[in-house]
């Protein structure tokens, strides 16, 4: 019988996209919504919530286009570095996925 080959031995990889392996929807939208709330975007979440798992360049070109409020190019780059900030406190409350 061969040798059991160690945990650490062997590189791997994890590819995860969101709501595969860890279910974290909740935690993006939350993040997003004070991001945009920064740059003086309000809405609410479920218009937020049908829109995540696009990239965040998409997301928020996405936004863009369904608000009446104008966002500037630097005010866009500003709302998805501050979802990136908003969301890494939130990020432990997400939960592996059944399975």
């Amino acid at each position: 019988m061969p040798e059991p080959i160690a945990a650490d031995s062997r590189p791997a990889f994890i590819f995860d996209l969101d709501g595969t392996l860890i279910d974290s929807v909740y935690q993006h939208v939350l993040a997003w919504r004070q991001a945009l709330e920064s740059v003086g975007v309000d809405l609410p979440v479920w218009k937020i919530h049908r829109r995540i798992g696009m990239s965040g360049g998409l997301f928020v070109a996405a936004l863009i286009r369904k608000i009446d409020h104008p966002l500037s190019a630097d005010d866009a780059k500003l709302a998805a570095k501050r979802h990136a900030e908003y969301f890494t406190p939130l990020a432990s409350q997400a939960r592996p996925l059944p399975g």
